[in-house]
């Protein structure tokens, strides 16, 4: 006879929790948008009034908000040049061998706030150009310094030009609907401003763009200029901010606005636009399109991949748990059990909460019915159907959308777009090779359970997926790839650090060659030459509590001649935990040269314990910032060359000040002459002697007052407490 319970409070939580997920199973409006999905297809928007209605739509599907954004009108400023010298420089021969900045693809120059052509530097310190003779070093001297609306970003030079980047705010005067006086509206706008430098005594302004939003990168490419300027999409009224670019106070481009049909929570503006850097006739080509927030960008010669998250919108995934009730759930329960919930389903004189109503209790009466064994297993065998259903969808909704834009002498135009499994890290994360596109991806789930992995995708030209490799490295997560060629050297890490040589000579079949597993990870990797591959990051050792700490800054090189049992050959480990170094979060900072036998990086590197001062009240670590210089060669390793320091007095064998305008961000070379640069000032060191200094040159770095000693939170404490006597006078 079987033995009749009522359901025990334990499986009354149980069937509760099942009642939630399925509980918009019967919504009618639900189950319209079963199934629904995006097109991602490329649409153009023909007027102001199709913009408006396509976010009033989506507004109502993306929790009923209407804001999208920041405003964004444009709005030109003067630029303010500093009185330079009337004399004009010549233009006398510079070092026979130079630096320049750290690039991912060849070919295709990007932005920094340091650029070097061989004899001169130009550094942006704080809101100026500064242009500095540097060679012959003994001699080096600021020839002018040129004032910068806003907040200079980066630069480009290209012979005689220069570009600068500069993120600013504006106020905007716009009417509101039947209003009888223009009201403020601020906004951010990016300025680009070209420069004539045939004279570096003397900068000449030649042209001055303007596009609302923020500036988010750019790229040169031969003569042309690539920026992508990013704008919050916002409608309020009948005011639309939308892109606009202009040359001082003069419109020369309304971009074209495209989109995707990818529903967002919030849109943004990407307006790509080129110019010819030569070219003074303000001709600007430029196209907006509209998406979500894209984290990723990569250039190659030919193409721009802007990438981001696929989202789907929320009744999708309300639609969802119908689908998952009816599709997993149902099938597992008893037959008679099964009958009952279709009849109810198909019956069209219920509304969905009378349908719900006799569906429930057709539950109730089933688990009522059970034995503790039986309601049991059949609770665990549903849940293990549902915790696989989710796995399965949430890696097919977790999807990397990358848009493919084409350009050519300035000319823009949209190609494609690709889909992949998981997120990308960085652009290093992307690589054209042969008209292919090639990607690293991690899949992480939150589902009933966390799951991660890795995973190769290889899309040909029109995007489509061709070759595939996944579930790398289970539980752990990318933290740098780089491809070169037909391999991709990644680096993936949980406990340690597995570098994986995969072969990509077949783009239809990627297969891991070779992987070597040690201790610590690497965030960046670059190569020393075919055969070898130099690692950044930090090392790691196992606790006392079972997990992992990480320690100080570590390089490593990596033989790969055999790949299939790559070996380190070498380490580095700088200073104790909390080291730190610019290179290992901005490759350009990062400066390697295998002829001069050269690798140099900045460093913030903490030494000894922590000490308590009674001055200003709280513990602090003893820390050196500046660079470190090395020869690194396979037969010998890592040798440090000599370390070089911007600190001055107490600095530099006290605390170093966090954020301080001394402190090395980038470092170049001219001939045999190293070159490291801070905010506050320039210093040139013999490379066959580097602590033998040449010349220091100060850099024009305002002081400001607001500034504390490097802060370290006490155990046990709930903050950081600095009595006023304790501010100094820091440099930003």
């Amino acid at each position: 006879m079987v033995k009749k319970m009522r359901i025990s409070n334990f499986g009354l939580w149980i069937l509760m929790a099942f009642l939630v997920i399925a509980a918009v199973a019967c919504k009618p409006e639900i189950t319209e948008d079963k199934g629904l999905e995006t097109s991602q297809e490329l649409k153009k928007f023909s007027s102001v009034n199709e913009l408006r209605e396509y976010l009033q739509k989506n507004a109502q599907a993306s929790y009923g908000t209407r804001y999208f954004g920041g405003v964004s009108r444009v709005m030109t400023m003067e630029v303010a040049e500093s009185a330079a010298p009337s004399a004009k420089m010549a233009a006398d021969s510079g070092a026979s061998q130079y630096s320049t900045t750290n690039i991912q693809v060849e070919g295709v120059d990007e932005a920094d706030f340091v650029k070097n052509d061989g004899r001169y530097i130009y550094t942006l310190t704080q809101n100026k150009l500064v242009i500095v003779d540097a060679y012959p070093a003994e001699n080096a001297k600021i020839v002018s310094e040129t004032e910068i609306g806003g907040i200079p970003r980066n630069m480009l030079v290209n012979n005689d030009r220069l570009v600068v980047f500069s993120d600013d705010n504006a106020q905007v005067p716009y009417f509101a609907e039947f209003d009888f006086v223009p009201r403020p509206r601020y906004t951010q706008k990016t300025h680009v401003f070209v420069y004539d430098i045939e004279d570096r005594s003397s900068p000449k302004l030649v042209n001055d763009y303007s596009i609302n939003g923020y500036y988010f990168e750019s790229r040169m490419i031969g003569d042309y200029v690539y920026f992508i300027a990013k704008d919050n999409v916002y409608f309020d009224g009948p005011i639309i901010a939308l892109p606009a670019i202009r040359e001082s106070s003069r419109t020369i481009a309304k971009p074209d606005i495209y989109y995707f049909d990818n529903p967002e929570q919030n849109y943004v503006f990407h307006t790509v636009a080129s110019f010819n850097i030569f070219d003074n006739k303000d001709e600007v080509s430029a196209k907006t399109f509209m998406m979500g927030y894209s984290n990723t960008l990569y250039v190659s010669q030919d193409n721009i991949y802007i990438a981001y998250q696929k989202n789907l919108p929320w009744r999708y995934y309300e639609a969802h748990n119908e689908e998952r009730f009816y599709d997993v759930v149902v099938p597992l329960l008893p037959s008679d059990v099964r009958s009952e919930i279709s009849e109810i389903k198909d019956d069209s004189s219920l509304n969905s909460q009378e349908k719900w109503d006799k569906i429930s209790s057709v539950l109730e009466d089933m688990y009522n019915n059970m034995e503790d064994g039986e309601r049991k297993e059949i609770i665990e065998r549903i849940e293990k159907a549902i915790e696989e259903y989710e796995i399965k969808l949430e890696a097919e909704r977790r999807k990397t959308v990358i848009h493919k834009i084409s350009i050519d002498s300035g000319e823009i135009e949209y190609k494609a777009k690709g889909e992949v499994p998981g997120y990308l890290l960085n652009q290093f994360s992307m690589d054209e090779h042969d008209g292919n596109l090639r990607l690293a991806t991690t899949t992480e789930i939150w589902a009933r359970k966390s799951v991660m992995y890795n995973n190769v995708f290889v899309l040909d030209d029109d995007m489509k997926t061709i070759g595939k490799l996944e579930a790398i490295a289970p539980d752990e997560r990318i933290y740098s790839a780089r491809f070169l060629g037909d391999r991709l050297y990644m680096v993936t890490f949980k406990r340690i650090d597995p570098l994986f040589v995969i072969d990509l000579s077949d783009s239809e079949k990627p297969e891991i060659l070779g992987e070597l597993k040690i201790p610590g990870f690497s965030d960046y990797l670059h190569p020393y030459d075919e055969n070898h591959i130099i690692g950044i990051g930090k090392e790691t050792e196992g606790n006392e509590w079972g997990g992992v700490s990480v320690k100080g800054v570590k390089l490593a090189l990596f033989d790969v001649s055999d790949v299939k049992n790559p070996k380190q050959l070498d380490k580095y480990e700088i200073g104790d935990s909390g080291t730190d170094s610019e290179a290992l979060h901005e490759y350009k900072a990062f400066l390697f040269d295998k002829s001069k036998n050269l690798l140099v990086i900045p460093v913030t590197e903490v030494r000894g314990k922590m000490e308590y001062d009674s001055r200003l009240g709280y513990y602090r670590q003893r820390l050196w910032q500046g660079a470190y210089a090395f020869g690194l060669t396979p037969e010998e390793g890592f040798e440090v060359k000599g370390r070089i320091t911007h600190n001055e007095g107490d600095e530099q064998s006290d605390y170093y000040y966090y954020g301080s305008p001394n402190a090395v961000r980038r470092s170049l070379y001219m001939d045999d002459v190293l070159y490291t640069v801070s905010m506050g000032k320039i210093k040139a060191n013999d490379l066959n002697d580097i602590e033998n200094e040449i010349k220091e040159i100060k850099l024009p770095y305002e002081k400001q007052r607001y500034d504390y000693p490097y802060p370290v939170k006490t155990a046990g404490s709930p903050g950081i407490a600095v009595p006023e006597t304790a501010v100094a006078e820091r440099d930003i």
